[in-house]
Order: structure tokens, then sequence, then C-alpha cells
């Protein structure tokens, strides 16, 4: 049965602060004006070798209102939920814009789109995280933790929980009003190692990504923690024991535990359109898949289909209607190699006369402007293709990589370079055990580009993040990356140790 709309939320005045709001950007002229009111919650908790290290639990409620008058685009928020404050906000909105508009070059519009009347969507969810005590979320991460503290191998135990539940409501002049409600969990275990004949030491993290899910991710079986956490103190002790890498070229063979961080960096950041056009600078650069290659770059091989996806089960970036009143939806950003689409809002989509917004306008506060922010941008499965074994059948000299750790990209999206959690050699089609200090490096258009060959569905794995900033002030927002195993050739490979002149 479907989750239900806290009545936590449902019983603030958020109907009440739009109306006012909407009706004074009425009298105002305003061409748009819409209302959002946002609560998010947030519980973490971690633990340091099975003891509980910290807690939070935080709440955010603010109200925001923006609009376009005589084509200017301006915002203004408050945390006073009375309807004088929502008519104060409405008309400074409108000040600010009357003020700013000769500074303006462009005038603002946006891309039509329907409206949907009075609408309420929930994300898929089977137990609310906030109603387990904190004393139970605790005593199974230290039961975890003890149990790997007792392999002589494990120094140290890190374990974490976070959860988020996110409410907005959101209405505007044209008639669309959404109430939504999200629900995402991130659950981690880290271990420290150190082996006594080398005095080396690393670590060994959990693979198991955030996701749309509630408590049930923790305890419902749907991810096997008990098989991952007794072979984490094996894995550790290979690793420390492991052989250093010789740099050079290899094929590889990335699982998607890795392969989605790549995704989120080289795609999911360069195929944001304001990136794209050069509105988004200051933060972590522009974009090398500028406008003007749309429909005729070579992104990567044949075998390359990206999507951008704001309906994926269980996806972080899943939404019913963005913050726009935009609803939901799947299109092709890359196909067979080439770049066909962007992530819009509506006034970048009309700017380019895209046609309709995609919907990917996210604020993290009600006190935030939305701005435009990343769908779940997925890696599709090759029909009918090879399972992991099969890739790596087919490799004579390479590195198969597991789990994500440190990554660097330039402003552009173009050059960069990741490590991971694990490598395994592959030689002749076979896995011969872990290395260490590996890292891979290429330019983005070489490396999708070297793909010759995805995973079939069997494969196909949903890894994400909750921490993905964006903008000035910075933004925090929660997104997920679908994507199979995939074989990569002739892809250059470092040894870490020695690039570090270590």
């Amino acid at each position: 049965m479907p989750a239900e709309i806290d009545a936590a939320f449902t019983e603030l005045p958020s109907r009440q602060l739009a109306a006012a709001a909407l009706t004074r950007l009425r009298e105002l002229g305003c061409e748009h004006g819409d209302f959002r009111l946002e609560r998010t919650r947030d519980n973490y908790l971690s633990l340091h070798d099975a003891r509980l290290d910290g807690s939070q639990d935080s709440e955010d409620l603010s109200f925001a209102v923006r609009v376009v008058h005589d084509g200017s685009w301006r915002f203004a928020s408050a945390v006073d939920l009375t309807a004088e404050s929502a008519v104060a906000v409405a008309e400074q909105a409108v000040a600010v814009a009357k003020l700013s508009r000769p500074l303006s070059t462009e005038r603002v519009e946006l891309a039509e789109e329907p409206t949907y009347g009075d609408v309420t969507w929930v994300s898929d969810y089977d137990i609310d995280p906030f109603m387990i005590s904190d004393q139970e979320k605790v005593a199974l991460l230290a039961e975890w933790s003890a149990a790997l503290l007792a392999h002589d191998i494990v120094a140290h135990s890190d374990a974490s929980l976070h959860h988020v539940l996110e409410n907005k409501f959101y209405a505007d002049l044209n008639g669309t009003t959404t109430t939504q409600q999200r629900v995402r969990t991130q659950g981690s275990v880290e271990i420290v190692g150190i082996d006594k004949e080398s005095g080396r030491f690393d670590t060994m993290r959990t693979l198991a990504a955030p996701v749309g899910r509630g408590w049930e991710w923790m305890t419902g079986g749907m991810y096997d923690w008990a098989a991952e956490l007794d072979e984490m103190p094996e894995l550790l002790t290979e690793k420390l024991r492991a052989p250093t890498v010789e740099g050079g070229d290899y094929d590889l063979v990335i699982d998607p535990s890795n392969l989605f961080l790549t995704i989120h960096e080289s795609i999911g950041h360069a195929t944001e359109l304001d990136r794209a056009l050069g509105y988004e600078a200051n933060y972590a650069g522009t974009s090398f898949a500028t406008f003007d290659k749309l429909g005729s770059l070579r992104y990567g091989s044949e075998a390359m289909n990206i999507t951008g996806d704001r309906t994926a089960a269980h996806g972080l970036s899943t939404v019913g209607y963005d913050d726009e009143g935009v609803a939901s939806q799947s299109w092709d950003i890359v196909k067979d190699g080439v770049l066909v689409g962007y992530q819009l809002d509506r006034a970048m989509a009309r700017l380019k006369q895209l046609g309709r917004s995609n919907g990917c306008a996210f604020a993290d506060s009600g006190s935030r402007v939305p701005i435009q922010r990343m769908a779940n941008v997925s890696l599709l499965p090759a029909e009918g293709g090879p399972s992991t074994e099969e890739l790596i059948g087919r490799v004579d000299r390479g590195i198969y990589i597991v789990g994500d750790k440190s990554w660097s990209i330039d402003m552009q999206r173009y050059n960069f370079q990741f490590t991971g959690q694990r490598f395994y050699e592959i030689r002749d089609g076979r896995l011969a055990g872990q290395l260490r200090d590996v890292a891979y490096q290429a330019t983005t258009t070489d490396f999708w580009g070297s793909m010759d060959a995805v995973g079939g569905a069997g494969t196909w794995v949903l890894g994400g993040a909750f921490n993905c900033g964006k903008a000035q002030p910075g933004q925090v927002a929660a997104v997920s990356h679908g994507c199979p195993a995939a074989r990569f050739r002739d892809i250059s490979v470092l040894n870490t140790t020695a690039e570090g002149g270590r």
C-alpha cells in the first residue's frame, strides 16, 4: 500500500499561504508566479569502532515565491508561515524583478507545460525510517561493526546511516498544485586494516548504493548486507598484500559500483544545459559538450546509450513533478554514441527552442531558488548483452574495477582521473588476484569511445550519491545513476604511489 503524505506536513497552512501569494502576484501583473513550501528532515548517525560517534536530527522549513515580471526572473523567501508574510514575500520578489529589469540582457520566457490540477505524489518505499528509533539503528550498526572488529586484520570500523524525508508543496498561476513526499536512505560500513609485516594500511567499504527506499533497505533482504560484511575482512587482507600495479595501457572491465561515478562526472554534469551555455561557470565549471555540438558530437562508441530519467524506480532524483510544476519524464541524452539531448528547466528549454522542459528544476530548500539539477542519468544495458564474467573472459591483459573512491575532473568535464575500492588483474580472460595503487585516466570522449561492450540487464545496478553539489550559494542534491558492467579498451592506468612521488 502506498505511503501517505506525512500529516505533520499536510497540516501546515500551505494552501492559505499559496492563495495569498498568488493572488497578490496576479494583482501585480506577473507573467509567471509560483509558490513553494518545503520541509526537509534529516537523520544521521555514525559509529566508530561499534560506539556511537555522532548523531544529528534536523528539520528545515521555509517557503519561497518566484516570479517572472516584465521578462525579469526573481525570487524571495521566508520562514514566517503567515498570509501576511506570503504577501510581503510576493511583493518583494516583484520589487526586485522591477529593480533588476534594466540590468537584464535577455527577457525570461518559460516553455509551455500542461496544467495538472491538484495532484499528490509519494515515492516508493515501505517503512518510514523516521518511525524507527535511533536505538534500533545504532544497535544494527554496532552489531555489524563488532563482528568486523573481531577479525585480526581490522583495526577500526566506521559505520553510518543517513535518512531524508523531503516534502514539497507547489502552486502556480497556471493552476498546477502538487504535494509530494520523498524518502531516501544511505547506509555505509568501512573498515581500516593494517598489515603487520609491511606496516601498510588501507580501507574497504561496502558497495551498497543510497536509494529512494525506506528502512527496508537496511533490513528487508533487498541488499545482502550480511554476505558483503562477511567477505570484507578477507578482501581487505588480500588488498593489503596485493602487488602494486605497473602503469600502462590496459583493457578495463568496470563494475557498476565504480562506473556510476564516472557517468555522474563526465556525462551527468556535462549535459546540464546551463553548464553547456556557460551560465554555470563559477562552481565546478562549464562543459565541453557545448550547444553547437548537439546532434553531432561523437560522445562515445555506438554501444553508448544514455538516458535522463526522473521516473526511475527508487531513483534518488525521481519525482512526480519538479520545482517548476513539470511532470517527470525520461528522454535520450546520448543515442548510439551521439549527443542528442540535454537536461533542461523551463527557461533554458524556451531560450534554445528545445520544446518542453524535461523537468530538471530543483531547490534543496524553500529558502533556495530552483536551479537546473541532474536527473537520474544512466547507461542502458545491451539487449541480450554479456554477463560480467563474459566481459572479463574477452580480455587478455586488463583490470576489473569495483567500487568508487577518489576522483578528479577538469572544469569542462573533459580530462579526468578515477580510482576505486578494489582492482583485480585480468590475465587471459580470468581474474588473477587484486592489485594496488590503481587509477585510470582519459578524456571523456576517448574513454566512452573506447567502450566496445556493455553488459546485459543482469549486470545493471542503480548507484548514486546523496551529495551532488552545484551553484553559488551551494546546493546539494541526491541523484542516482544506473549502469551495467562495461568494457573499455586501451585505457591509461597510473600507479598512484609512483605518481605521488612515494
